[in-house]
């Protein structure tokens, strides 16, 4: 079967039914917020909300498109012109993937929450990825990966770090 892009597959969504995930560590600040409403106000919408489909719940799960839900969310005028719908993507990935899309995304654009990156690096470790696999996915070099660990402060991060032997305490030290 060949590959088609989930652009190509646009579809109107409730608002009410798109929830955001739980671990976007993108900020917009309020002038840029502004300009996104005025854009959007302007525009409509040019660039559907990346989401996830729980079928669980029935719920669409944002993975890329946060900020746009929200002018659609808080500003009346916007949601009674789109007849509360929203342009959504659907993307079928497990959470691991989901997270490395959103920064994957995220990145690509602008800047991050430095605690909310170091908590992702830790969510995705405790879900069994790798060093080496949050560097490939997420475009992290090694010691981004390092200074994030160190920013949580928990040891389970460092379980992989291989430690050199450079100081060890003496005996006479001990006196």
């Amino acid at each position: 079967m060949e590959y088609k892009s989930p652009a190509y597959h646009v579809i109107a969504v409730p608002v009410e039914k798109v929830v955001p995930n739980s671990y976007n560590p993108n900020t917009v600040a309020p002038p840029e917020m502004k300009l996104l409403y005025e854009s959007i106000k302007n525009d409509g919408y040019t660039m559907p909300v990346v989401c996830y489909y729980n079928k669980l719940e029935d719920k669409y799960v944002i993975v890329d498109g946060f900020h746009r839900y929200r002018i659609m969310m808080e500003n009346q005028d916007i949601y009674e012109r789109e007849k509360g719908l929203l342009p959504v993507s659907v993307i079928e990935k497990p959470l691991d993937q989901r997270i490395a899309s959103t920064i994957r995304h995220n990145r690509a654009r602008g800047n991050h929450d430095v605690d909310l990156m170091g908590n992702i690096v830790k969510e995705l470790h405790e879900l069994g990825r790798s060093d080496a696999w949050i560097s490939k996915h997420l475009g992290m070099d090694r010691d981004e990966i390092l200074r994030l660990k160190q920013i949580t402060g928990l040891a389970a991060l460092f379980r992989d770090v291989k430690f050199g032997q450079a100081w060890r305490p003496s005996e006479e030290e001990d006196e």
